[in-house]
């Protein structure tokens, strides 16, 4: 996909920029060291801050917020920056908490502006945990960017989920070239071996029945509820079968692909 630049700057926040856009998810810029309360007796330490400050990212017309209720998608700077952006596509529920356009699965709104390319981004499904957790870990949902000069299907960013029928609709609808994978295998002591996002075996599941060209991971460090990092996921990819591994993209914190 020559025609997206994309720039890692930390767990799951990117800048996205094509056609003219420039597109941020899940904004996440607070310094580390702090612990989040994430309900339900569950909490979390950011351990890294941002590769880039907010001042140094520049202007931004879309932020991308797969939801707006936890720390690591959300946290403090990053709802500030929010307020400077003019456009926040989100979850129905989150939208009537931080305003902007809110989507459910399988709903589509269209980015158009002058001298810039449309996009449709359309919501894909995420559960963030285990069955029957929905009520509990609220809604999440993922993001298929479609614009005309794609040659080999939609730009798709996973939002925070873990491997259910939901998101394996996803290859039955739609044709990805390029996939934000978000992993971390995210654990809580409270909760025991239940997992709120998606594992490295999973995630190879998943892209082995998705089929993407290019797999960019992301959501994978800086806090310590993450479970699993880089080591675990490079390994899963190895060892899958038709060559999967090959088509992992790692984009060092501040570099772009």
């Amino acid at each position: 996909m020559k025609d997206v630049r994309v720039t890692h700057i930390g767990g799951p926040t990117t800048l996205i920029e094509v056609g003219g856009w420039r597109i941020l998810t899940d904004p996440t810029f607070d310094p580390p060291g702090r612990r989040y309360s994430f309900g339900w007796g569950t909490s979390s330490r950011k351990q890294t801050g941002p590769a880039l400050e907010p001042a140094d990212i520049g202007p931004v017309d879309v932020v991308l917020l797969s939801h707006d209720h936890h720390a690591d998608n959300l946290d403090d700077r990053g709802r500030a920056l929010l307020a400077e952006t003019p456009l926040v596509v989100t979850t129905a529920a989150g939208a009537r908490r931080v305003g902007g356009r809110g989507l459910t699965d399988w709903e589509s709104t269209v980015l158009s502006g002058p001298d810039r390319d449309d996009i449709r981004v359309t919501a894909t499904p995420c559960r963030h945990g285990p069955a029957l957790s929905r009520p509990i870990v609220g809604q999440v949902i993922g993001f298929a960017l479609a614009w005309d000069s794609q040659e080999h299907g939609v730009f798709w960013i996973t939002g925070d989920t873990v491997l259910y029928p939901g998101v394996r609709e996803v290859p039955h609808r739609l044709t990805v070239d390029t996939v934000l994978l978000h992993l971390g295998a995210v654990t809580f002591p409270i909760t025991g071996r239940l997992h709120y996002s998606l594992t490295a075996t999973d995630a190879v599941e998943l892209c082995r029945l998705v089929a993407p060209r290019t797999i960019i991971p992301v959501h994978y460090e800086g806090w310590s509820h993450f479970s699993q990092g880089r080591d675990v996921v490079e390994r899963a990819f190895a060892s899958a079968p038709d060559g999967l591994g090959e088509r992992l993209h790692w984009l060092p914190l501040q570099s772009t692909y």
